[in-house]
C-alpha cells in the first residue's frame, strides 16, 4: 500500500514537471517574438524619426528662401494697379524716358499706370517712326492702339502698299514678333468721301482691302505668324475729327493696329538700353 502510495506521488510530480516546462518553452518563444518586434518596431521609429528631421530641415529650407524672396520682392517691385509688377530698374528706365515726354502729357498722367502707358507709348513711337504727326500711339490698360496715316503706307484711292510703309511695318513686325502670345487687329479706316472704282466699289471695301494688304505683307515678307493678325475694315463711320477739310481727312484716313500683349512685354520694352 505505501509502495503504490510512492508511485502514485512520483507519477504525479513528474506530469507537473512535464507541464511546467511546455508553459516555459512557449513563453520563451512568446517573449522571444516580442522583443523581435519591439526591436523591429524600434529601427523603424528610428528611421521614422531621421526622416522626419530631414523634412523639417527641408521645410526650414524653403521658408527662409521664401522669406528671402519676399523681402527682396518688398524692396526692388513695384504693383502697377494690382495687376503686375515693375522692377526698380524698370521704373528708373521709366523715369529716363518720361524726361522726354511733351510736358503737357506727363501732367495728365494721375498714376504710375498713367506714367507707364506714356513712357512705352514714347519708346514704342520712337522705335517705329521718326515722324510725329503721321503716327500716334495710345494705351488703354494693356491694349496698345497705333494709328498710323496712310500718308505712310498707301497712295490715294489705293490699297497697294507703298515702298515709304518699308520702315515702319519692318519696325512694326519686330514688336509683334518679340511677343508670341501678342493679337494684333490691323483696321483700315478712311475719310467720308464716297469712291466707287473698277477696283473698289466702297469705303467699305477700301478700308477692308487696305487692312488685308497690310496683313499678307506682314505675314509675307516680315515672317509674321498669321494666326496672330486680324483684318478688318471700318470704312469712315469711326473718324478721329470731323470732315470738314483736307487736314482732317488727311487725319481720319489712317490704319489702326490694335496690340494685345503681355503686359511683361511693356516692362521689357522699358528696360531695353535704348531709353
Amino acid at each position: 500500500m505505501k509502495r503504490l502510495s510512492v508511485v502514485g506521488i512520483l507519477s504525479i510530480a513528474l506530469l507537473t514537471s512535464c507541464v511546467s516546462k511546455k508553459k516555459y518553452v512557449a513563453l520563451e518563444d512568446n517573449l522571444a517574438q516580442t522583443q523581435s518586434m519591439l526591436t523591429k518596431t524600434q529601427v523603424e521609429k528610428e528611421d521614422l524619426e531621421t526622416k522626419f528631421s530631414k523634412i523639417e530641415a527641408r521645410v526650414a529650407e524653403y521658408n527662409s528662401k521664401i522669406n528671402s524672396l519676399k523681402e527682396m520682392n518688398d524692396s526692388q517691385y513695384t504693383s502697377v494697379d494690382d495687376v503686375a509688377v515693375m522692377s526698380n530698374n524698370t521704373k528708373a528706365n521709366m523715369r529716363k524716358t518720361l524726361e522726354k515726354v511733351d510736358a503737357s502729357k506727363l501732367a495728365a498722367a494721375k498714376t504710375l499706370q498713367d506714367s507707364m502707358n506714356l513712357a512705352v507709348s514714347y519708346k514704342l513711337k520712337q522705335s517705329i517712326s521718326d515722324n510725329d504727326e503721321d503716327v500716334e500711339v495710345s494705351i488703354d490698360k494693356t491694349v496698345v492702339m497705333i494709328n498710323i496715316s496712310d500718308e505712310l503706307l498707301f497712295n490715294t484711292a489705293s490699297y497697294r502698299v507703298s515702298n515709304k510703309a518699308e520702315k515702319i511695318l519692318n519696325k512694326l513686325a519686330e514688336v509683334i514678333k518679340s511677343e508670341p502670345s501678342m493679337e494684333v487687329m490691323v483696321e483700315g479706316h478712311t475719310d467720308s468721301r464716297t469712291i466707287n472704282t473698277p477696283m473698289v466699289t466702297d469705303n467699305w471695301d477700301l478700308s477692308v482691302k487696305r487692312a488685308t494688304s497690310i496683313v499678307r505683307e506682314l505675314q509675307t515678307k516680315y515672317d509674321v505668324d498669321p494666326t496672330q493678325l486680324i483684318a478688318a475694315g471700318r470704312s469712315s463711320y469711326i473718324p478721329l475729327v470731323a470732315n470738314d477739310s483736307k487736314e482732317n481727312m488727311a487725319k481720319n484716313r489712317r490704319t489702326k493696329i490694335v496690340i494685345l500683349p503681355n503686359l511683361d512685354k511693356f516692362f521689357a520694352l522699358l528696360d531695353t538700353a535704348s531709353l
